[in-house]
């Protein structure tokens, strides 16, 4: 029997609190020194009643993971097909956003600083978050050159990485003084450039 539909929705609100609170804790303290107890508190919780929605942390961190890959996967809008320089737009926007969005590029950065070490449980995540981002870059920008729009010679895999490169660094320059880093200006003046640069 399936569970009454205003305790099904009661059940998802209380997960969607948790993964809210779960993502401000790993971006504060990143994984290793985030615990279940401190995230079960934030929520009004016991540690039993909080492991009854997420049995491990590590299952838990993967749930924050996905919701951050849903918000930037609807941002970037990797559904539409985005093709040459309208996909770097899109990410200049994206930058322009994540101003708005410490808590997820707080998160973001701390997670993916951790998940060089091999044993860490969201390095697959990071890798193949790359991968897929800079897949989706390169065909761009390689669709690009099909429509005539970049030149031929551009070496889309190489910029795409450069240009998550830029990305990457800026974020974290910005974390760390985002008094002195004006993030999405300065991506946006970096774009322009890479466009002025391999535009056809």
């Amino acid at each position: 029997m399936s569970p009454h539909p205003q305790r099904r929705r009661r059940g998802e609100d209380r997960r969607e609190q948790i993964i809210d609170e779960a993502l401000k804790t790993f971006a504060d303290n990143g994984y290793r020194n985030a615990s279940i107890a401190e995230i079960a508190t934030r929520c009004g919780l016991s540690q039993p009643g909080l492991l009854h929605y997420f049995p491990t942390k590590a299952a838990l961190l993967s749930a924050v993971l996905d919701h951050r890959d849903r918000l930037d996967y609807e941002r970037l809008g990797f559904e539409h097909g985005l093709r040459g320089i309208e996909a770097l737009e899109r990410l200049a926007r994206l930058v322009e956003h994540n101003t708005h969005v410490p808590g997820l590029v707080r998160l973001f950065t701390v997670v993916t600083g951790e998940a060089v070490t091999a044993d860490h449980p969201a390095r697959d995540w990071v890798v193949n978050r790359y991968r897929t981002v800079e897949t989706f870059l390169a065909r761009a920008l390689d669709d690009g050159v099909t429509d005539g729009d970049i030149r031929a010679d551009v070496d889309t895999l190489a910029l795409a990485r450069q240009i998550m490169a830029m990305m990457d660094g800026l974020q974290l320059q910005w974390l760390l003084a985002p008094e002195r880093v004006d993030m999405g200006r300065l991506f946006r003046s970096y774009i322009d450039e890479v466009t002025a640069h391999i535009a056809a």
